[in-house]
């Protein structure tokens, strides 16, 4: 009796890294878009509202992610 089907842990860790890779992508694209350096913006002068927009959107993506991968 196998516990672990190897065939699912494979294709876990397949569609984990194609999830990254696309909301990785997708951040690219938004700060890309935006008139400031995102990721400046947030670290050097703390702009607090900014890292809670990034924040909030990385986790719509991956809602949106995770919803397509599983269905």
């Amino acid at each position: 009796m196998d516990l672990i089907n190897i065939k699912y842990v494979v294709a876990s860790v397949v569609y984990s890294l194609i999830g990254i890779v696309i909301l990785l992508v997708a951040f690219v694209i938004v700060e890309k878009l935006t008139p400031e350096n995102l990721w400046k913006e947030i670290v050097e002068r703390k702009n607090t509202a900014l890292a809670i927009m990034a924040s909030a959107f990385m986790i719509a993506i991956a809602i949106i992610i995770s919803s397509a991968i599983h269905g």
